[in-house]
């Protein structure tokens, strides 16, 4: 088989490029909570000149809807109807506008598609759609309905198209919400938004506004926002698994749970403070508080073990390639991606710089790096180039260690000696590829399948594609284990601020500890100990957005799309 005919074989079902390093905001999003469920409005008869809706799958407690003549029938999914997302600049730190104002964004992708989105939400969204798409009036809420869609200062029609109203609070919002399914040209979106524009009391919306409107009015805390967030930004299978798992709020009820058990503490040591000549109550009450705390406290511990998954799933696993020079580093990394990303010469010292490239390996998000040879350099622009090498060796979560298979005997102390020569960091989980394998002819070289350290070992060719899919199945399986699977288990961490809220959490309750005393008796300052009970639900709230969230607020809204 061809080289080029191996490569598509082996990455149709592992490997594919991804379009960015760090996923990005902005793309598809299907639709989120807080809509009820979408159906078209009867009273109006189809448009055969529409562009169809695709069929998108309903969620639980959401109606289906039903296509009108021209449209193909889609059910409602769980909260606003399509939207792809808009990239947008982010505002200036508290910047956010008047949250009583009513905004507008186009909410699909810009430029030219077949149906754009365009949305609006807050009390001047009734009167917009009235003055649009009127008349005959609004359509019943939550169905769809057949209009044409002129320009109020012109009465000049725009666009024929659907429309649906939402009033609050039954709303991705809260608010009352409207929206607009038109054609997606440019001068049919342009045409909209400037009509929306010119009605008094409608501003263009701020990257991220109705997602932060959402969470203001109670319909999503932080952590479902970030789930929302990365799910808009998901480009592997993973990814989207943990994102929407956020997104249903099964990590901020987790927090929730923990906040409560915390509440229920509290409560036992404010009244043993208020009610301690009682006789008997501080026996029956804190050991009780104590072991609540204590077991609380190893419950947060262990979730903070995780070993990064869910932020490397989010954000990729950074992956290095390194090796001696001329071992076949580049062509690795061309033959993963599938493009000459990086220059290929039998010259020895031909990478200077770091080239990273984002890969999805069996649904796994991997940001690939290619390095500068490792050896003692011969001019100070090597030197330069093996500095950065080493400097991003450290920060690996895997290692490609590329050898040439012809230079190295393939026993397990040569094989570790070899890798040891190339400095890993301590911990870091490796694969030793053994590149050039075409050279061995017919020896039938069979090279061990560990190294002396443990590290797996395989043959590869990166001039013919023998051993790829060896390789990417090896791959595969060192990113499960480095990501999790995100469906099992409780939800992963997923953000460095959860991480620093729940050590600070951890460590209010083992202060609490401290001062109760392992035997549970009174022989600290209750008062006090109350008080790191208080820190350690301000901390779990920090995170959901239920306490002093004010000062994040932009830090995590910013990235989102104008249109979300």
């Amino acid at each position: 088989m061809a080289l080029s005919g191996i490569v598509r074989a082996a990455r149709g079902r592992w490997a594919r490029p991804l379009s960015c390093a760090v996923p990005p905001v902005g793309t598809g999003d299907r639709g989120h909570r807080g809509h009820t469920g979408v159906r078209v409005y009867t009273g109006h008869t189809g448009d055969r000149g529409h562009t169809g809706h695709t069929g998108v799958p309903g969620a639980r407690g959401h109606t289906g809807v039903r296509g009108v003549r021209g449209h193909t029938g889609v059910r409602a999914a769980p909260g606003v109807t399509s939207d792809r997302g808009h990239t947008g600049v982010p505002a200036a730190p508290g910047d956010r506008g008047d949250p009583g104002d009513t905004i507008f964004a186009l909410s699909s992708a810009p430029g030219r598609c077949g149906v754009a989105v365009i949305r609006a939400s807050g009390p001047g969204s009734q009167g917009a759609l009235r003055s649009l798409a009127g008349p005959p009036g609004l359509p019943p809420p939550r169905l769809l309905a057949l209009r044409s869609i002129r320009d109020p200062r012109t009465a000049e029609t725009l666009d024929r198209g659907l429309v649906v109203w939402f009033p609050g609070p039954h709303s991705f919002t809260g608010e009352d919400c409207a929206e607009l399914h038109v054609h997606g040209g440019p001068a049919v979106i342009s045409g909209v938004l400037g009509a929306l524009g010119r009605l008094p009391g409608l501003r263009p919306a701020e990257p991220g506004e109705f997602s932060l409107r959402a969470f203001r009015r109670g319909k999503l805390d932080l952590t479902a926002a970030e789930g929302l967030r990365d799910l808009i930004g998901a480009e592997t299978e993973a990814q989207r698994r943990q994102a929407l798992r956020q997104l249903r709020g099964e990590l901020g009820a987790l927090y929730g749970t923990w906040s409560r058990a915390l509440t229920q503490a509290l409560a036992h040591i404010e009244a043993l403070i208020d009610f301690s000549e009682d006789d008997g109550l501080g026996e029956a009450v804190l050991p009780r508080a104590l072991g609540a705390v204590r077991a609380l406290e190893r419950e947060i511990r262990a979730h903070l073990r995780d070993g990064r998954r869910g932020e490397r799933l989010r954000a990729g696993v950074r992956a290095v390639i390194a090796g001696p020079p001329n071992a076949g580093k580049s062509s690795l990394l061309n033959l993963l991606c599938r493009r000459p990303a990086a220059i290929v010469s039998p010259v020895a010292g031909t990478t200077r710089d770091v080239l990273e490239v984002p890969l999805d390996i069996g649904g796994f998000p991997l940001l690939l790096s290619d390095t500068a040879g490792l050896r003692d350099p011969r001019d100070p622009l090597e030197r330069e180039g093996v500095t950065r090498a080493r400097d991003r060796l450290c920060q690996a979560d895997l290692v490609l260690a590329v050898l040439d298979v012809t230079s190295v005997s393939p026993t397990p102390g040569s094989l570790g000696a070899a890798l040891a020569a190339l400095q890993p960091p301590p911990d870091t989980p490796c694969v030793l590829v053994l590149n050039k394998a075409d050279l061995l002819g017919g020896q039938g070289v069979s090279p061990s399948a560990t190294c002396a350290q443990g590290h797996p070992v395989t043959l590869l060719s990166c001039k013919t594609g023998q051993g790829l899919e060896a390789l990417l199945e090896l791959l595969g399986q060192q990113l499960a284990q480095l990501c999790g699977n995100p469906l099992l288990g409780s939800p992963s961490l997923t953000q460095t601020r959860h991480s620093r809220h729940l050590e600070a959490c951890a460590t209010a309750l083992s202060r609490f500890g401290d001062i109760i005393g392992d035997t549970g008796d009174i022989s600290g300052d209750l008062a006090v100990a109350a008080e790191q009970l208080r820190v350690a639900r301000r901390e779990l709230g920090r995170i959901t957005g239920s306490v002093g969230a004010d000062d994040i607020l932009d830090v995590i809204f910013r990235d989102f799309c104008v249109g979300k």
